[in-house]
């Protein structure tokens, strides 16, 4: 059973420090390229689906927090108040005020809908040092996070395109949903105090689910303070359930931040607010894909994709000019150098790695290589731009395969 937080150590992917802080985890190299590869792969995800990214600051006023309801409703699990002269600022807790800000930057039209504002951007909760824990509970979160303005017809077809899309993910991770949940409001004055918010957001999440075909359970107290979401929830090795990623559908922020467009009646209307994230908090999904893998990325992910072996000291020109190559090609590849150990040695240490290049006398000679795959298949002497070629594809392709024609 892989632990995240003692493999993820073990692979140089992450650390902390006291002097950071509990909580404030750090990224070293191969980490940050993990995570940097699927801010890439959520941003180009949802480029193909119509999204527009935006930036937006991990601090607001007082002001912007108390017409959102955090702070009635979320304070507790807010960093306290900064002065800034006359003003007082806040570290955000979720980035959906400021996109409602973005929204209502200008007037909209009813032809601008759906407008898809997406961020992959930092926020921060003040959770208690007693549940902190790896990458799973942080107070510094990157959160992959969407809101979908839309009219309320349109609120259905957005929900389940976004949970499409979540499925899309999961499948080229690797990795699976253990089940969906409808969270819904419980006792406790936590919750926005609006009936008819409640009944028409959580009619509309049911009827995503259903045409989903996906099934579901209900979960009161499990909901979001403004409105209920599905929570696409994930098992680690140890059996513990966690959130992952998230559709919600909201009525309360569009009616505090009063965002309207015009209609085809020339009227102003109110529009619906879909939030949604594909794969959540990095470091959450980070810590999932630590365990589910055991550190075995699949190969457009992980943060090494060629282990170039020369069998000699003879053999290394033509290891580094290989590995160069496969950078040009945009792949990650690195050289494990002869006195790093035997051959065998080498295979060991770069055992994590998707695909491996062994090139002996013979090879060099002739301009091949004798590729090793993770999984222990061998497919035999190569020519060395057809194996760039086949990883090449194998990491466009995305998914779980490390060669064509095989699992």
């Amino acid at each position: 059973m892989h632990d995240h937080r003692r493999l993820g150590r073990e692979l140089e992917l992450f650390d902390t420090d006291p002097l950071m802080g509990a909580g404030l985890p750090y990224w070293l190299p191969d980490g940050a390229t993990v995570r940097h590869t699927l801010e890439e792969y959520v941003r180009e995800a949802e480029r193909r689906a119509g999204y527009r990214h935006v930036y937006s600051p991990v601090l607001g006023k007082r002001e912007l927090y108390e017409i959102s309801g955090h702070r009635d409703h979320y304070g507790e699990d807010m960093f306290p108040p900064m002065a800034l002269g006359a003003e007082q600022v806040l570290l955000r807790p979720s980035l959906c005020p400021h996109h409602a800000l973005i929204y209502r930057s200008r007037s909209r039209s009813h032809r601008e809908l759906p407008l898809r504002l997406a961020e992959v951007g930092g926020m921060y909760r003040s959770e208690p040092s007693g549940v902190l824990g790896g990458l799973t509970r942080v107070r510094s979160i990157t959160l992959n996070d969407a809101h979908v303005f839309c009219t309320p017809e349109q609120a259905v077809g957005e929900a389940r395109a976004a949970l499409e899309l979540i499925r899309r993910a999961y499948q080229d991770l690797g990795i699976r949903a253990s089940r969906h949940r409808l969270s819904l409001p419980g006792a406790g004055g936590k919750y926005v105090a609006d009936p008819e918010l409640w009944r028409r957001a959580t009619a509309l999440l049911r009827e995503a689910l259903d045409g989903s075909g996906l099934p579901y359970e209900a979960a009161e107290g499990e909901a979001a303070f403004y409105g209920p979401k599905i929570d696409v929830q994930i098992t680690d090795p140890a059996g513990r359930e966690a959130t992952l990623s998230t559709v919600q559908i909201d009525f309360h922020q569009p009616e505090r931040f009063d965002l309207h467009y015009i209609g085809p009646d020339g009227a102003r209307h109110r529009p619906v607010m879909v939030h949604r994230s594909v794969i959540g908090s990095l470091e959450r999904a980070v810590a999932h894909l630590v365990e589910t893998h055991g550190g075995a990325f699949p190969a457009w992910l992980a943060p090494v994709q060629l282990a170039v072996l020369p069998v000699a000291r003879e053999q290394a020109g033509a290891a580094h000019a290989l590995a160069a190559r496969a950078v040009e090609r945009g792949l990650r590849a690195e050289v494990v150098e002869p006195g790093r150990g035997t051959l065998a040695a080498r295979v060991r240490e770069a055992r994590l790695v998707p695909y491996q290049a062994v090139i002996g006398a013979r090879e060099a000679a002739a301009g091949l290589v004798a590729p090793r795959l993770r999984d222990g298949h061998r497919p035999g002497p190569l020519p060395a731009e057809e194996l760039l070629r086949r990883i090449g594809d194998r990491v466009a392709a995305r998914g779980t395969a490390l060669w064509e024609g095989r699992p």
